[in-house]
C-alpha cells in the first residue's frame, strides 16, 4: 500500500477493486488545516478507459507489480499483434487496442518492452524515436527555404510532414508521441 501522494507515472495501482495504469499524477500541498492533494490521470487495465480524479494525499491504494518483458514482434492482424520471447519462443499475442495507433511502427523483428500484469499484457513501451524509410514525396528543392515542409508518405503508410530535401528512399527519424520529422539519417 502507498500514499496516494507517492503514486507515479507508469506505475500500476489497484483503486475500488479494478486495476489501473497511473498515466499522470500531481501533488498539490495543502495548506494550513486542508490537506493535500494527487490529482491523477488513471487507464482502467480492464476496460482501456481512462479517468481523472482528485485523491487526499493520505489515501492509501494497492501498488500492484507491473513485469516488463523484452519481446520480438512478429506479425499483427486485425485484432492481435503477436510477440515471440526470444529466449523461450514462447508467443503472446497482444490486443491491437492495447497496442494502438503505434501498431503501423511494429516491424517484424523489432523488440519493444510489452508490460505485464498478473500474466496479461496491458501495455507496451515503444522507443521514444523510430527510423522508417520515405516511400513517396515530391522531387527535393534545394533553393527552398529549410524552414518549408512538403508532406512524404512513409513506408507504413503513415504521412509526415519533412523538409524540402528529403527524397523518396531517405531514411528518417520520427518521434512516436508527435509523429514529427525529427531528422535524417546517415546512410551507412
Amino acid at each position: 500500500m502507498i500514499a496516494a501522494s507517492q503514486m507515479r507515472p507508469g506505475a500500476a495501482i489497484r483503486y475500488e477493486g479494478q486495476p489501473y495504469k497511473v498515466l499522470a499524477a500531481e501533488y498539490h500541498p495543502g495548506q494550513g488545516k486542508m490537506g493535500g492533494q494527487t490529482h491523477a490521470r488513471l487507464l482502467n487495465l480492464n476496460t482501456g478507459t481512462t479517468w481523472e480524479l482528485s485523491l487526499r494525499s493520505e489515501l492509501k491504494v494497492e501498488e500492484m507489480r507491473l513485469e516488463k518483458r523484452a519481446l520480438e514482434f512478429l506479425y499483427a492482424d486485425e485484432t492481435q499483434c503477436c510477440f515471440m520471447d526470444p529466449g523461450t519462443f514462447e508467443q503472446t499475442e497482444v490486443p491491437r487496442s492495447i497496442v494502438g495507433e503505434r501498431a503501423r511502427f511494429l516491424e517484424t523483428g523489432m523488440r519493444v518492452s510489452v508490460e505485464f500484469l498478473e500474466e496479461r499484457a496491458v501495455g507496451i513501451e515503444f522507443p521514444d524515436a523510430i527510423e522508417v524509410k520515405v516511400a513517396d514525396t515530391a522531387p527535393p528543392l534545394h533553393q527552398q527555404a529549410d524552414s518549408t515542409f512538403k508532406t512524404a508518405r512513409l513506408e507504413n503508410g503513415v504521412e509526415i510532414l519533412v523538409p524540402q530535401f528529403i527524397k523518396t528512399g531517405d531514411a528518417v527519424r520520427v518521434a512516436l508521441d508527435t509523429l514529427r520529422y525529427m531528422d535524417r539519417v546517415a546512410r551507412k
